[in-house]
């Protein structure tokens, strides 16, 4: 208890220092709530026991309560069967007598068993009340639980990307990015000069067959219009 009562007040620290106060919090917290939940299971059966005898108990009470009330009963009768002469006065006092006295040991009886289910009772409102708070208990601690391990999730990511923050060499980055710019440059200079160097390489013979070309293309597109407008004609 005292292991939750200080890994939940998190809120109150930083997680790297309650990560140092422990060896593995999470881990620690996930047995700690299993124990709770079998502890809770047990305490339910204890209950349903405790409850099951409670309930036995009142009813051997009001068992009891009905045996006195029959020999009540039947002590009235037996007096009234003297007084009608149905039976003789003395066996008639004898027997009311006997029940008399039996309904006083079932009164007794319901009384002592009375006064053990009201003990009993009040055990089992007493059991269910923890029940209800180890149940709530356990709740709160799942919910905690799962804040803990996001939090946790979140620290180590911001530690691991800080990290890598750190070792990077924000000043090489820069110069290898220049370098490779500077690299472009000059291959595109270099593709330009062969260019110019291919088109100055050229013979006479090669110019002069490319101003034909030209002119014999010329040539071809010129005819091809006058045969569009002689169709138009």
């Amino acid at each position: 208890m005292n292991i939750f009562a200080r890994l939940f007040k998190i809120g109150k620290a930083e997680i790297h220092s309650v990560i140092e106060g422990f060896e593995d919090p999470i881990n620690m917290t996930e047995q700690g709530i299993r124990e709770m939940k079998e502890q809770l299971a047990k305490s339910v059966e204890a209950l349903a026991q405790l409850k099951a005898l409670s309930i036995r108990k009142k009813n051997e009470s009001e068992t009891e309560k009905q045996t006195a009330n029959d020999y009540y009963n039947k002590a009235v009768i037996l007096v009234q069967k003297a007084e009608n002469r149905e039976l003789e006065a003395a066996e008639a006092d004898r027997l009311a007598k006997e029940a008399l006295k039996k309904q006083g040991i079932a009164q007794e009886n319901a009384l002592h068993i009375e006064k053990e289910y009201e003990k009993m009772h009040g055990e089992c409102e007493k059991m269910q009340a923890k029940i209800n708070t180890l149940r709530s208990g356990i709740s709160k601690w799942e919910n905690e639980l799962q804040t803990l391990k996001a939090r946790v999730q979140i620290s180590e990511a911001t530690r691991d990307i800080n990290k890598k923050m750190t070792l990077m060499d924000t000043g090489s980055t820069v110069t290898m990015l220049e370098k490779l710019k500077e690299r472009a440059e000059q291959q595109e200079a270099l593709a330009e000069a062969y260019s110019e160097v291919s088109d100055t390489g050229k013979t006479i013979d090669d110019e002069i067959d490319a101003i034909i070309k030209n002119n014999d293309r010329q040539a071809e597109e010129a005819l091809q219009k006058l045969k569009e407008t002689l169709k138009k004609d």
